[in-house]
């Protein structure tokens, strides 16, 4: 047998900033490439590899992974290949402490954007309606963000990894079959839900999905969502908001007319600035009312009348806009902490219902899980490139600090324990098997093929 190298065999608990388009489990899957040659966990796989020299060949026979040896890892919580943040990441005897992170608070800060519905609540599905969003505001949101504080009752996406009768959710949707029963709702508590950034349509980036869903997917959808209905709502208070515009429109106007004819000449002539900007809603301004530019001299041209209907009112807004992008719908961005078994896009989901429209989550970050925050104690994912002197020591004072206690125990931070049964957050189905079967390494996600399923359709979907 061959001496031990030098250094600490190191295990526990670390968190990794995961970037954007790869999945959780080839972010672990990166980690092994970078770990397995490297100093700091030499110690590690040397013990590791003694240890089996010590197994009978019944438990050598057992063993299902039949690869080479590599740095044992696994993840305490699914990101799906859309978003990023944090990740919890567990070495050798540190997995086994990963079930509490699945149990923990987390933060989350969203993208949503509003008027369309997707198979996966996000902007990599497929859409299956679309529905009128000129109504949306950032009051009438506020409004419904009410509904989603506290403790409340939230609806697993129908591409999650429940499982009904037996099989999974998403397997019916892809399959074009009916779901037997309806998807119960689950209970899950928001600590803190707010705004930080209101986008109104031209004013922001996101897009909605171009892929059309098959129209057996969108039946299926529409039996479980029932957005049909939702979009008839919408196209109801979008009319109305018309009507209602309208109406204040045509009131505005009839008074401005009236108390123009009221006043003397001079006071007209002046062109107030109250007075201009109030007039932008008439539909016949006097003559004499408007001025498309300041003048000493009050008597108005000949083509003049016809020349100002043309021309917007003289006040300290500026122009509307005419690029193809004021037609978008309006965005947002959330700050949000829960409990665990909560869906961000579900959320997202679910506030574009209860505005008369529809919403997909455009894109997620998670900033912080149990004790881990970004930016404080998590490993950007760009240090790998950088090699084992840049990493190495991150990496190892993380674990380190979880050996001697000061991470040890915080992994559920502000959550009360009570919920078992739910899924961490995260567009891939595999987020549930996590929970049922406990942490989730490469090799277990390798052997599960529904998973693995989820996790190629969503990489070749983002791509």
């Amino acid at each position: 047998m061959s001496n031990p190298p030098p250094g600490k065999i190191l295990e526990g608990v670390f968190a990794i900033n995961k970037p954007a388009a790869i999945s959780s489990a080839q972010t672990l899957r990166n980690l092994q490439t970078h770990f397995n040659p490297s100093a700091l966990f030499a110690p590690w796989l040397h013990a590791e590899r003694s240890r089996r020299t010590l197994e009978s060949s019944r438990q050598r026979s057992r063993r299902r992974d039949k690869r080479p040896l590599q740095v044992k890892l696994g993840h305490g919580g699914t990101l799906d290949p859309l978003a990023t943040g944090v990740l919890i990441a567990g070495v050798g005897k540190g997995t086994k402490e990963l079930q509490g992170f699945l149990e923990c608070t987390k933060s989350y800060e969203a993208i949503v954007l509003f008027g369309v519905a997707t198979d996966s609540y996000d902007r990599l599905g497929k859409v299956l309606k679309r529905a009128p969003y000129a109504h949306v505001t950032r009051k009438k949101v506020e409004q419904a963000l009410q509904r989603f504080r506290g403790k409340i009752m939230q609806r697993p996406p129908i591409f999650s990894a429940l499982r009904v009768q037996g099989k999974r959710l998403y397997e019916y949707a892809r399959e074009g079959k009916e779901v037997p029963v309806e998807i119960q709702e689950r209970p899950v508590e928001v600590l803190e839900l707010e705004i930080l950034e209101w986008w109104d349509g031209g004013e922001h980036e996101y897009t909605w999905p171009t892929e059309e869903a098959e129209t057996e997917e969108k039946v299926v959808a529409e039996q479980v969502l029932h957005l049909e209905e939702k979009a008839e709502k919408g196209e109801k208070a979008e009319k109305a908001e018309v009507q209602s515009a309208t109406a204040a429109a045509a009131a505005a106007s009839t008074s401005t007319s009236t108390s123009a004819q009221k006043r003397p000449l001079s006071e007209t002539e002046t062109g107030e600035e109250g007075v201009a900007s109030s007039s932008a809603t008439d539909t016949a301004p006097p003559a004499k009312r408007h001025q498309a530019e300041p003048s000493s001299d009050t008597t108005p041209l000949p083509s003049q009348p016809q020349q100002q209907q043309q021309q917007p009112p003289v006040t300290a807004s500026p122009p509307p806009k005419t690029n193809p992008t004021q037609a978008q719908p309006p965005a947002l961005r959330l700050r949000l902490t829960s409990t665990s078994g909560f869906y961000v896009r579900s959320l997202c989901h679910d506030l574009g219902l209860a505005v008369d429209s529809l919403a997909i989550m455009s894109e997620l970050t998670r900033t912080r899980q149990g004790d881990f925050e970004l930016g404080r104690n998590v490993l950007e994912y760009d240090d790998l490139d950088k090699g084992e002197e840049v990493w190495g020591p991150r990496v190892a004072s993380m674990l380190e600090a979880w050996e001697e206690g000061t991470g040890k125990g915080k992994a559920k931070g502000k959550s009360d324990g009570k919920s078992r049964s739910a899924s961490p957050e995260g567009l891939s189905g595999a987020a549930m098997g996590a929970q049922k079967k406990g942490p989730s390494t490469p090799e277990k996600r390798e052997r599960s093929s529904p998973e693995k399923e989820v996790l190629h359709e969503e990489m070749k979907t983002e791509a």
